[in-house]
């Protein structure tokens, strides 16, 4: 005899009933230090993505109430609260803290295109060396491309048949998705640099480890920069290619750095103050030296060809123009 009840309304329902949602393989690490309004934006936006990610905001000591609107207004969202600010070691904080196979950094005034992380995903899923894959950045509300995309699109590393995309040794920090593994391993950003054009070093190290640095252009993010210009940025990113040269490139080579940035010291008040805070670490980088193997420093030397003056990035191994990081403003 049949039972109604099995072929009712209810059971229909039961039937029909979703499973558990399975965790998102990749989680969100935001660097914010005092910049609430921005942030809010950009967490509004991470939460809105339908791959529904962990979103963890580590917050650098801010003192602009941003943790009191973190917690009024996004309760779901997980903070990290630094006692000091820790620049983008940050970013290395959070990627601690999260326990997802994979992790897109955004800053405070960035985001990720809806579907984006699952095509992240799917690239790491796919390709076990991959390391760090840069994505296509898009800045400001009319969605410009960034410079940056090209160069990187255009490395003149080319592919490999084992990664996806075009092989570089730099990307933007706000637009860039790792493999958790491999972000540790590598060590993650560098302390000695705080913030300002450390991208490139960290693409060094995930390199000389073995791990795939790539410009994947179907992943894109979103970049909101603020418009006033930050005085001191071309300073310390100066500053800071000069110490990525004495921590990880030949003698030679960080000798002749060093001797083009005194020769703009002359001149250039930026300069001056680059060349005052580079030789105040100098004995700290020269303790942390570690050369780059034979076959990453040849991919360096061929990069090196391509550096555009003034913000000492190469077409794929710097962060590039308008690169911001809200992770120590």
């Amino acid at each position: 005899m049949n039972h109604p009840a099995h072929h009712g309304p209810a059971a229909t329902r039961e039937r029909t009933r979703p499973g558990p949602t399975k965790p998102a393989p990749v989680g969100i690490v935001i660097a914010t230090r005092n910049r609430r309004a921005s942030l809010a934006v950009t967490v509004r936006n991470l939460l809105a993505l339908p791959e529904r990610p962990e979103v963890l905001v580590v917050d650098n000591a801010s003192t602009d109430g941003t943790r009191a609107m973190l917690a009024r207004d996004f309760a779901q969202v997980r903070v990290l609260a630094l006692p000091v600010n820790r620049g983008a070691l940050a970013r290395t904080h959070g990627v601690r803290a999260l326990n997802t196979p994979y992790v897109a950094f955004s800053d405070d005034d960035s985001w990720w295109a809806p579907g984006s992380l699952r095509a992240a995903a799917r690239h790491f899923d796919a390709h076990p060396r991959l390391g760090l894959l840069s994505a296509r950045t898009l800045v400001g509300p009319a969605d410009a491309a960034d410079p940056l995309n090209d160069l990187l699109a255009d490395s003149p590393l080319g592919t490999a048949t084992d990664l996806p995309g075009t092989q570089v040794l730099g990307f933007l920090g706000c637009a860039a998705v790792a493999r958790r593994t491999a972000y540790l391993d590598a060590g993650g950003y560098h302390p000695l640099l705080f913030f300002g054009g450390e991208e490139t070093l960290l693409a060094y190290d995930l390199a000389a480890r073995g791990w795939g640095v790539t410009h994947c252009p179907d992943v894109v993010a979103h970049h909101h920069p603020d418009p006033r210009p930050r005085t001191g940025r071309p300073a310390v990113v100066r500053r800071n290619e000069l110490l990525t040269a004495w921590l990880r490139r030949p003698l030679p080579h960080a000798l002749a750095r060093t001797r083009v940035l005194a020769a703009d010291a002359r001149r250039d008040p930026h300069a001056r103050h680059a060349l005052r805070e580079t030789l105040t670490r100098l004995p700290a980088a020269l303790r942390a030296r570690r050369p780059l193997p034979p076959h990453v420093e040849r991919a360096a030397r061929l990069l090196d060809g391509g550096e555009r003056e003034g913000d000492g990035a190469s077409t794929a191994a710097g962060a590039g123009p308008g690169a911001d990081t809200g992770a120590a403003s």
